[in-house]
C-alpha cells in the first residue's frame, strides 16, 4: 500500500444487479496500488466468466483496499432500486479498511458520502478502479445468485443470475415468486404473492 499512501487514495465503484428480478443489488469499492498494477481490468460485462474469477482474485490480492456490500430484497422492495443501489454503494465505500480522498462511481448519480464523490459515464469502461468494481461485484453477485439456485432451484438462477429471460419468466408463471424475487417488479407483481401464480 506504500504507492496508494503518497498519492491520493481514489476508490471506484461500480454495483452489479440493479435490473434482475431477484436477489440483492451488489456494489464495490477498490482502492488500487499503483505500485501493483493488474493487467486486464476492463467493464465486468465485457469479460467471460472464468475471466472475471481470476482478475477478482487478483483485484483481491493486490489492490490497495475493497470491499463489496450489498442492499437486500428487503430493502429494494422498500425503497426502490435506485436508493438502495446508492445504499449498497454507500455501504461499500464504509467499509473500505482505509478512507478514500475521492470516490468515482460508475454511471450518473452518487450515493451521498462524506468524501468527494463524482459520477462517470462509462466509468466501467475507462477508469481502471472503477473496472475493478465492476469485476468484484460481478463476481459476488454472480456467486449469491449460485446459492440462490440451491436453495430455489425451480427458477434457474444459475444460468440467467435472476434477469427476466424467458426461462425465467416462464418459471415465475408456474411457481409464483420466490423469497429472493423482488416483489416491487412489475413482471414479478404481475405473478401474485409468493407461491401463488396467477
Amino acid at each position: 500500500m506504500s504507492g496508494a499512501s503518497v498519492a491520493a487514495r481514489i476508490a471506484g465503484v461500480d454495483e452489479a444487479g440493479r435490473g434482475p428480478l431477484a436477489g440483492p443489488v451488489v456494489a464495490a469499492a477498490v482502492i488500487l496500488d499503483p505500485e501493483r498494477p493488474i493487467r486486464g481490468l476492463a467493464d465486468s460485462k465485457t469479460l467471460a466468466a472464468g475471466r472475471r474469477v481470476a482478475l477478482a482474485d487478483a483485484i483481491r490480492e493486490r489492490a490497495a483496499a475493497f470491499a463489496v456490500a450489498q442492499a437486500s430484497v428487503e430493502e429494494i422492495d422498500a425503497i426502490n432500486i435506485l436508493r438502495a443501489t446508492m445504499l449498497a454503494m454507500r455501504r461499500a465505500v464504509e467499509a473500505l479498511p482505509v478512507a478514500p480522498d475521492e470516490v468515482l462511481v460508475d454511471g450518473d448519480r452518487c450515493p451521498d458520502l462524506a468524501c468527494r464523490v463524482r459520477a462517470i459515464v462509462r466509468g466501467d469502461r475507462d477508469v481502471a478502479a472503477i473496472s475493478a468494481a465492476s469485476i468484484l461485484a460481478k463476481t459476488a453477485r454472480d456467486a449469491m445468485l449460485v446459492e440462490l439456485d440451491r436453495a430455489f432451484p425451480d427458477y434457474g438462477f444459475v444460468r440467467h443470475k435472476g434477469y427476466g429471460t424467458p426461462e425465467h419468466l416462464a418459471a415465475l408463471e408456474r411457481h409464483g415468486p420466490c423469497p429472493a424475487h423482488r416483489t416491487s417488479f412489475a413482471p414479478v407483481a404481475r405473478c401474485g404473492r409468493e407461491g401463488s401464480p396467477r
